[in-house]
Order: structure tokens, then C-alpha cells, then sequence
């Protein structure tokens, strides 16, 4: 008889001679791994009275077959890994069981047989252990998430193997600097171009996630462009301000890049735009006017000046041809006397110039650029012709209507120091050009005449004596102060006679038996001076009554003299002289400005005629000075009294 179990019966065998022998016969499989060891008591019985037994305690050990598998802790593990992450760093231990004993539950793991190179190259796992550790680089941008298959394998024949699965997450980490990229090439701008041009497209980018990926962009404080933001973090760069190429013909335009991660990573981007230039700048010259002096009776063609005007423009913009405006040189177009190069700007004369004829004259001088519309600017040129000793001196008395050869009389009487008579000379140059000297070259007697150096009266050096020759010849030489000297001759001849009156007595004596004609024109001058006279009072009084008004409102009086001729050519002059020329009187008037020829108006008295002569004689030239005198008379001059008005002005 058996003790009761689950998996073991007991079954009586017949055998020969009719004998049973009992055999233990297992009912159902058996499992090492829930019970491996099997105690059975068998008893057996005879069959006398009292019944007689016997026991046998039967163990059975289970030996252990490769039925189970290995078996994690958990289907799936998760664990979470900064991208920063150094290498050999423990991630996980893997762990998994076998009921198995021996062989059959030793367990080793591995990555899956489909694990990717990916995972394999940043991942290692002990086969034993089940520790897995990071042998590479994370990276978030490159990977954010590994799902790793685990395998567990037992030793057993057959071997028994399980799966797990692990998911293994990296967090970001700001380790991407911001990256900014132009999707569109900047395009040259035109400097007049209107606030909210676009210059050029870009994008912002930032590898990593969450606010490490956040971007902000900075211009440069001033600077006369901004960004305008559109969409996905893409921006337009577009001008904020006024453009001026020629203060700043290219820029560099430097952006920042910043994310918000913590700590922030920026970056910077420069974008080069150039300024196209347009025609905003007119052509200056160097200076508003130039002076220019000329010596007279140059060679035609040569050199006068060279004016030059600078561009701020570029190219075609800055590219300045020269040009002179008409106007008017003493009734005559400005470009019949200069010419000028267009491309440099140097003038020259088209003739030679005469200081007699033409002192000073203006050219108006253009620049303009090759821009469209081109633009232009003046610069106006005075020309100072300077006087060249070229004009002897001219002898106006002796006039040539006399001839070369003055007749003179004087009483044997004459004391010393008698004026026998004056030689007049004037010279059409000026300053140290038109200096006259006098000095006598050759006489019969040197002893007896003298010369004045500068006013040419000719006078005797002592009394006259019986032994003197009646025929006396003198030669007097006119020289200017020029370089090189001008110089010119006269002849006086003087007759020396017995009993022959002072001629300033016989003109006391016509002056005390005036004629009619004489009266007549005594009453002319005075009714002329009288006329003068009122007019110039009452012209004074207007002047006080508009002086006294203005100084009631303005404080001050002046005088103006913008409605005068005067004003518009202010080197005009005005010269009223009365001079003694010998027995030659004469009142001279000289007016004329620097553009034009000296003008003269004379009245020429002779004081030895029975009426005296009062001539009105046309503007001339200073040259023709030999034209001038046609009435002379042979007295001595008394005296010599001159007025002169330079710069005469009205109100």
C-alpha cells in the first residue's frame, strides 16, 4: 500500500508461478521546479491473522529539465539621459530569472538580433550582469528617443530565451547655437530709396527643442536697417532710415542670433549690401571765385587758369565736363577771348589782351556731371589784365597840330627862376609805367634853362644877360618809369627880344577890358554855378528829411547806392582838372571804369585871345591825347589848380 500523492501509483504486476510484484507508476508529470524531491512510505501486508506489515520509505528526485524560461522583472524599462551625458556612464541594470537549475537557468543578455548599428554604437550591455552603459555621444538633435530590444538566453538544450523591452529618452541640453540663414541674396540698394525697402530674406534656426530652440535677432544700435518678421522664423531685412552713398557707400550688417536656453548660445551673421549711387550731389569747385592775373600782350592760346570742381557721386554721376556761360566783355561775347577744355578744365586766351583797352573782365564757369538729370554749379573767374610798359610817353603841348617844334618869346629882362614855358606829356600806361620824368638832353646854353623833373616847366636858371645868344634851342627828353624805358622828344624854341612886356601884365590888362563875349560867357558860368548850387541844397534837404524819417524807425541813416550806375560799376571815377599847360588853360574831366577805355571831356582857354575859347572836345581814348589841343595861344600860364572825385556815388 502507498501513502497518498498526486503523481505516483501503485500497480501489482503478475509474474510466473502466479506471483504479483508491485510497481510504482507514475501518474501524472512531474515539476522539478515545484517540488524536487518525493517521499513515499510504502507498506505492505500479509495476509495472516493478525495481519503482519512492513514499510519502505521510497525518495524520489526529480532531475531538472530545460522546461522554463527566463523571465525580466519587468516587460518594459524606461530611463531618461541628458544628451550631455559622459561616456561609461551606468544606465540600467537588466535583470531576469530562470527556474531552472544548472545550465538550464543560467541566463545571459543581449541587444536583439534586429538592434540597429545606431543604438549598438552608443550602447553596451554585460551579458552577465545585464548592465547596460552609454560607450558613445548622445545627441538630442541626432536621436530624442532609443527603443532597445533586451534578450535573455538560458544554457539549456534546447535553450529557453525571453524579450524585454527598453526605452531609453535623451532630454535636451542647449548645446546648438542659433544659426541664421540668408534665403535670399542681399541686392544693392539705391541710395534714395523709400523706409521699408527689403534688402534681402532670412531664417532662423536652432537645432535644439523648447526654449533652447526659442530665437531672438539684434541689429547693431544706429544702424539704418531693421527686421521685419513674417513667418517660421523667417525675416525680412528691410531699410529703416535715409541712405546716403557718399557718406556710406557699403554696409556691414551684423545680426545676433540669441535662443533662450539657459545658458543662452548666440551667434552673429554679417550680410554685405552696397548703396548704388544716384545723382544727389552737384559738381563744387574748389573755390566760388578765382583771380587771375594777366600780363597785357600775351601770346594767344596760352595757359590762363585751370579751374577744377569734384563729384561726391560715382561713375557716370561723377564724371564733370567744363563749360564757360555767355556774357558780355565791352559789348562782345566772353568767347571770343577764352576757350576752355571741357575735360580739365584749363582756360585759355583766344587773343592778347590790351591793359588800355580792357582791364578786368569776368567768366562764368560751369561744371556739370553726366548724371541724369545731370547737375551743374558755377564759379565765377575775374581776370586781371596787368599793365606792361608798352606806351611811350605822348606830348600834348607842343601839340602835333603845332608841330615837334615849340616857338616861345621871352623879354631879355626875364630874372631867374622866369618861366619861360611847360611841356605836358602823358603816358596811357599805369602806375610806375606811366611815372613821367623831364629832363633837358641839349641846349645852345645848358647855363641858362632848366627843366622841372616832374612837372616840365621850363625856367631860366639866372637873369639873362646881353652876351646870351637871341636864339636859344632846347631838347627835352620824356621818360616813363617803366621796364624797359618809353621815351619820347620835344624842341622848344625861344626867342629872346628887347623890350617885350610881362605877359602876365598884358593879360592883367585884357582881364581889366573885358569884351562882350567875355561877359557873356562870365554870365553863363555864374548862372551855371548858381543853378548847381540850389540843386545840391535842395537835394541835401531831401536827404536830411529821409534820414530824420528812418531814424525814427530804424535808429540809423544811410545812404544807399543800389539805384545808381555807380553801384552797378563801382571802378568808375570821375577827374575834373583845371590845368596851366604854358599859355595853354584847360579844364579836364576824365570818367570811365575798368571795362572800358578812359573817357576825357576838355575846355581849353587861351588867356593871350582877345575872347577867350571854350571847346568841347568827344570822348577819347587816353592814347589820342596828340588829337586833343587845336587852339593854343603862345602866353605863359599863371597858375594850375586841379580837382579830382574817385569813386563819386549818388543816393
Amino acid at each position: 500500500m502507498l501513502t497518498k500523492n498526486d503523481c505516483f501509483t501503485l500497480k501489482m504486476k503478475e509474474v510466473e508461478d502466479g506471483k504479483t510484484v508491485p510497481e510504482l507508476v507514475l501518474e501524472k508529470p512531474l515539476d522539478r521546479e515545484k517540488k524536487a524531491v518525493q517521499q513515499l512510505l510504502l507498506t505492505a501486508l500479509d495476509g495472516g491473522n493478525p495481519v503482519m506489515s512492513g514499510t519502505s520509505q521510497i525518495t524520489i528526485t526529480v532531475l531538472d529539465v530545460n522546461d522554463n524560461f527566463p523571465v525580466f522583472d519587468k516587460n518594459t524599462y524606461k530611463v531618461s539621459l541628458a544628451e550631455n551625458t559622459a561616456k561609461d556612464t551606468f544606465v540600467i541594470k537588466i535583470t531576469a530569472t530562470d527556474a531552472d537549475e544548472g545550465p538550464n537557468g543560467e541566463v545571459e543578455f543581449s541587444f536583439g538580433s534586429r538592434t540597429p548599428d545606431s543604438v549598438l554604437s552608443v550602447f553596451e550591455i554585460n551579458s552577465f550582469t545585464g548592465e547596460i552603459r552609454l560607450k558613445g555621444d548622445l545627441d538630442y538633435e541626432r536621436a530624442s528617443s532609443y527603443k532597445i530590444e533586451i534578450t535573455a538566453k538560458d544554457k539549456g538544450v534546447p535553450e529557453m530565451e525571453s524579450h524585454c523591452r527598453l526605452q531609453i529618452d535623451v532630454t535636451d541640453v542647449n548645446d546648438n547655437t542659433p544659426e541664421i540663414v540668408l534665403t535670399s541674396e542681399p541686392q544693392p540698394v539705391r541710395e534714395d530709396s523709400p523706409t521699408g525697402t527689403v534688402v534681402a530674406l532670412l531664417n532662423a534656426r536652432d537645432a535644439d527643442s523648447g526654449n533652447n530652440s526659442k530665437v531672438t535677432l539684434r541689429l547693431p544700435r544706429g544702424s539704418p536697417f531693421t527686421l521685419k518678421p513674417s513667418f517660421s522664423n523667417n525675416y525680412a531685412l528691410v531699410t529703416s532710415a535715409a541712405l546716403d552713398r557718399e557718406r556710406f557707400s557699403e554696409y556691414s550688417i551684423e545680426i545676433t542670433a540669441t535662443d533662450s536656453g539657459s545658458p543662452p548660445l548666440s551667434s552673429k551673421k554679417v550680410i554685405p549690401v552696397s548703396i548704388t549711387d544716384v545723382n544727389d550731389n552737384p559738381p563744387i569747385f574748389t573755390q566760388p571765385s578765382y583771380n587771375v592775373y594777366l600780363k597785357e600782350n600775351g601770346v594767344p592760346g596760352s595757359i590762363l587758369y585751370s579751374v577744377s570742381a569734384s563729384d561726391l557721386d560715382f561713375g557716370e554721376n561723377a564724371k564733370i565736363s567744363y563749360s564757360i556761360l555767355d556774357s558780355k566783355v565791352q559789348d562782345v561775347s566772353v568767347s571770343s577771348y577764352v576757350y576752355i577744355n571741357s575735360d580739365n578744365g584749363s582756360i585759355y586766351s583766344m587773343h592778347s589782351f590790351d591793359y588800355e583797352k580792357l582791364k578786368v573782365f569776368q567768366i562764368q564757369v560751369q561744371a556739370k556731371d553726366q548724371g541724369s538729370p545731370s547737375l551743374s554749379s558755377n564759379a565765377t573767374v575775374h581776370v586781371f589784365i596787368l599793365d606792361q610798359n608798352d606806351n611811350a610817353p605822348a606830348v600834348i603841348y607842343p601839340s602835333s597840330a603845332m608841330g615837334s617844334l615849340s616857338h616861345q618869346r621871352m623879354p631879355r629882362s626875364a630874372k631867374a627862376g622866369h618861366l619861360v614855358t611847360k611841356v605836358t606829356a602823358v603816358d596811357a600806361d599805369s602806375g610806375h609805367n606811366a611815372w613821367i620824368s623831364y629832363k633837358v638832353a641839349e641846349a645852345t646854353d645848358a647855363s641858362l634853362f632848366t627843366v622841372n623833373l616832374y612837372t616840365g616847366e621850363v625856367r631860366t636858371k639866372r637873369a639873362v644877360s646881353e652876351q646870351d645868344d637871341s636864339s636859344q634851342r632846347l631838347l627835352i627828353e620824356i621818360k616813363d618809369d617803366g621796364e624797359p624805358v618809353q621815351s619820347a622828344t620835344v624842341t622848344v624854341s625861344i626867342q629872346l627880344e628887347d623890350g617885350l612886356h610881362e605877359p602876365i601884365l598884358d593879360l592883367r590888362q585884357k582881364a581889366a577890358e573885358p569884351s562882350k563875349k567875355t561877359g557873356r560867357i562870365t554870365l553863363y558860368l555864374i548862372l551855371s554855378l548858381a543853378s548847381v548850387s540850389v540843386l545840391s541844397l535842395v537835394t541835401f534837404l531831401i536827404l536830411a528829411v529821409k534820414c530824420m524819417r528812418n531814424s525814427r524807425s530804424s535808429g540809423t541813416c544811410c545812404m544807399r547806392r543800389s539805384d545808381c550806375d555807380d553801384y552797378k560799376n563801382p571802378n568808375r571815377n570821375l577827374q575834373i582838372q583845371l590845368n596851366t599847360d604854358g599859355p595853354i588853360k584847360y579844364v579836364e574831366v576824365l570818367g570811365g571804369d575798368m571795362l572800358s577805355q578812359s573817357q576825357s571831356f576838355r575846355s581849353c582857354m587861351s588867356p593871350m585871345s582877345e575872347y577867350s575859347d571854350f571847346t568841347l572836345i568827344k570822348p577819347s581814348s587816353t592814347t589820342d591825347f596828340k588829337e586833343v589841343i587845336s587852339v593854343l595861344d603862345a602866353s605863359l600860364p599863371d597858375s594850375t589848380w586841379t580837382f579830382e572825385s574817385q569813386q563819386v556815388s549818388c543816393v
